[in-house]
């Protein structure tokens, strides 16, 4: 009985350290991987700061684009500095990789060498891209949407999802994803402007019934990927059910009131 009692207590005390030594490892693990996510997070950051603040625009494209990245370069540093998980921290350089597109949009414009390729933004690939110009009239709204930028079409966008809807790479004449990057909502309106604006063209191989519902599957992606991601891979890491753009990055630079005016928010 004794003997029992005692490899009983020997057992329990085995397990018991056991444990306490497999939450340590996972902790330390953990830490390793916030950790090295921060860091790749900064190096982005830090990669965009310096663009923006030794490139000017010569032209109402290009100023347009630096305001933006300047604009993702504010909210990237807020978010790293209050980072705690991997999420966030992936959220943060997803920030500055936006920027970064900007920047590169923004040297475009001006005749300059772009740089590197950059690596995909999160949803960027399936949004596809705007290859042809149209201008449709909606809710007594015009709307101009191109592949490259004039002075009609300031208002760049890279490609990738907002508050869970695909919006095509391209220049438009207004930024209308920008009440449902702010907001985190779109209007009803989106649908058809959506159809009316995108149906049938070669980039954009989804409808509005794909937009409504998130599903967009663009045939045309944005190339991208030149450089190593490093650190945490964003497909590997849930970026958290939603987008990477509405409530997170704020509003959009520019013309902040974004395209629709009127209507109501609701989910698709």
């Amino acid at each position: 009985m004794e003997l029992l009692l005692l490899l009983l207590i020997l057992g329990g005390g085995a397990a018991y350290f056991m444990n306490r030594s497999t939450k340590q490892k996972s902790a330390e693990l953990e830490a390793t991987r916030l950790a090295d996510a921060q860091a790749e997070a900064r190096r982005w950051i830090e990669r965009l700061g310096s663009q923006v603040l030794t490139l000017a625009g010569s032209d109402a494209a290009s100023t347009q684009a630096i305001a933006d990245a300047s604009e993702r370069y504010n909210a990237a540093s807020s978010a790293i500095s209050q980072a705690t998980t991997v999420k966030q921290a992936n959220l943060a350089r997803e920030s500055a990789l936006e920027g970064l597109h900007y920047m590169n949009a923004a040297r475009e414009i001006m005749g300059m060498n772009p740089g590197p390729e950059l690596p995909l933004l999160e949803g960027q690939r399936n949004a596809g891209k705007v290859t042809e110009r149209r201008t449709i009239e909606q809710d007594g709204q015009t709307l101009t949407a191109s592949p490259v930028a004039s002075d009609e079409t300031p208002n760049y966008y890279p490609g990738g999802n907002v508050a869970g809807r695909p919006v095509p790479a391209g220049w438009y004449s207004r930024p209308w994803w920008a009440d449902a990057m702010a907001t985190g909502m779109w209007t009803a309106a989106s649908m058809m402007m959506f159809s009316a604006m995108f149906s049938g063209m070669a980039g954009v191989n989804y409808g509005a019934d794909q937009f409504a519902d998130g599903s967009g599957d663009g045939t045309e992606p944005v190339d991208g990927g030149g450089e190593d991601m490093g650190g945490e891979d964003m497909g590997g890491e849930d970026m958290g059910g939603g987008d990477d753009g509405g409530g997170f990055f704020g509003g959009d630079g520019g013309d902040g009131g974004g395209f629709f005016d009127g209507g109501f928010d609701f989910d698709f």
